[in-house]
């Protein structure tokens, strides 16, 4: 590069330096592409004022959609979790339920896509309600199913549940895993399931189904474990469980909620399934032990008759197999569990009234 300006020198080397050095795989130049994906698009989040569906109606409304938030009716107007959120304003919100067909046809039309969260979720309580559970999470999912066929939705992601799985047969866990029926829960989740495959096969309704591993993080009830343990070992020095054997995979909410909008996104996830989670497993006895840290003294383990799984409902394993999603539209877990687990403490300690640790929640 003899004769030539040294300016000009160092300018050619500084440019094809940054051509080396530039990130072109595939996952980044797809977000790259897909970052204003969802500018004012017309977006339908059912149970939006849930733990996940808060979350994720707080980043569509982020990323500039148009999110009509369903929330279940009740005559106080409580909005659930979305109170939490910080584009709350940016939101419509509607009270209804699911069950409700005509309902859902209404608030399905014009929309671009809809992601269905709304469910009846508590293991303990399927047992009392199973009649519950089939309206809700089967006849429910298929209202929504029937309504964006009527409408022709351009997508629908149902909200599956690790729980399909029952006890690990082979770990880790993919999607080609026997489903197993292990409470009245996860039977109407399975059915859920099924019936989206179906409408899929069957009509075309462009519908995938995201199966998210145990998600804990802000905002989430004391019906889940990891809420159960840290709420009671923060007022008191007593905290009562179930069985401290099984262990779980445990998938912090911002990457659940990253799962969701990427398998939307993608062209190639009609009619598929895609686990996520975090590919590692820890006992719910580990979990109590790494809280203990957290709030910064010891506390006592109670073992309690009522929190115990009936024997054959009990799921001893679950770990994920993630790597269809990785591979399919670029997902992967960003949070480690040991910062996820501060997080969570950190907000249930800044927001302990609004738990209930005395009482067993179902």
């Amino acid at each position: 590069m003899e004769g030539i300006n040294p300016i000009l020198r160092n300018a050619k080397i500084h440019f094809w330096f940054r051509i080396i050095c530039t990130d072109f795989s595939p996952q980044k130049l797809y977000k790259g592409f897909m970052a204003d994906f969802w500018k004012n698009k017309r977006v339908l989040v059912t149970g939006a004022g849930g733990f996940i569906g808060s979350h994720l109606a707080d980043s569509l409304a982020e990323k500039g959609a148009e999110v009509t938030a369903l929330v279940k009716y009740s005559s106080s107007g409580f909005l659930g979790n979305l109170r939490y959120c910080d584009h709350l304003a940016k939101m419509k919100i509607v009270y209804g339920n699911i069950e409700d067909p005509q309902m859902m046809e209404e608030l399905s039309k014009s929309q671009h896509t809809i992601f269905h969260l709304a469910a009846l979720i508590g293991i303990p309580y399927s047992y009392r309600a199973v009649h519950s559970y089939i309206e809700t999470n089967m006849k429910g999912t298929f209202n929504i199913l029937h309504a964006a066929k009527m409408n022709k939705v351009a997508k629908v992601v149902v909200t599956s549940t690790s729980e399909c799985y029952g006890t690990a047969r082979f770990a880790p866990i993919t999607e080609e895993h026997p489903l197993q029926g292990q409470s009245p829960y996860s039977a109407s989740k399975i059915a859920a399931d099924k019936m989206a495959e179906s409408m899929y096969l069957s009509f075309g309704v462009p519908v995938a189904t995201l199966r998210p591993f145990n998600t804990y993080g802000p905002r989430q009830s004391a019906r889940a474990v990891i809420p159960t343990i840290i709420s009671q070992a923060l007022s008191k020095k007593i905290v009562k469980m179930g069985s401290l054997s099984p262990t779980r995979d445990f998938n912090y909410v911002g990457d659940t909620v990253a799962g969701f909008l990427a398998v939307a996104e993608s062209e190639k996830t009609l009619g598929g399934v895609f686990n996520v989670g975090t590919g590692k497993e820890i006992s719910i006895g580990a979990v109590c032990e790494m809280v203990k840290k957290l709030v910064g003294y010891d506390f006592e383990i109670v073992s309690d008759e009522a929190r115990i799984r009936p024997a054959g409902s009990e799921v001893h394993r679950l770990i994920c197999d993630y790597s269809k999603a990785h591979s399919t539209f670029g997902w992967s877990p960003k949070v480690s569990f040991e910062d996820g687990l501060a997080r969570t403490v950190d907000f249930i300690r800044k927001n302990l009234d609004q738990y209930n640790p005395d009482n067993y929640t179902v």
